[in-house]
């Protein structure tokens, strides 16, 4: 059975131009903790963040050698799930950031959800659920 080769989800690997500005938000902004750092043979600079509630990470990466970081509208998106969406727009409006999209609630669930852009223009999802 395929599903079975695979034991967990373990990292996201996002390239950015700034990896200090970076870093920051996903620590102060969203809770991320710092794991560690490290530079790859080919001198990409990384830094591992932990989700908070998850054993999952999320990568960093800088590589000027791959030239600027171009993030399209709409190529992906980071979702996390929070108690109180108002709650958190309050802590993020104190950090100077607002939503770029919504609050939105779904008809067919009662789900509320908007979005704010990290550095980069990489888009996160927040998701308050019903």
């Amino acid at each position: 059975m395929i599903n079975s080769l695979i034991n967990s989800y373990l990292h996201t690997r996002m390239r950015v131009d700034d990896l200090e500005k970076t870093v920051s938000f996903y620590k102060n902004i969203l809770g991320f903790e710092e794991t560690r750092r490290s530079e790859s043979p080919r001198g990409s600079k990384m830094v591992f963040l932990k989700i908070p509630n998850s054993e999952v990470l999320l990568e960093i990466t800088y590589y000027p050698d791959s030239g600027p970081v171009q993030v399209q509208p709409d190529l992906m998106h980071l979702a996390f799930e929070v108690n109180d969406l108002e709650e958190f727009r309050n802590h993020i409006k104190g950090n100077g950031i607002e939503f770029s999209e919504g609050p939105t609630t779904s008809k067919s669930t009662g789900t509320t959800f908007a979005f704010i852009d990290a550095p980069e223009g990489y888009e996160i999802e927040i998701i308050q659920k019903k």
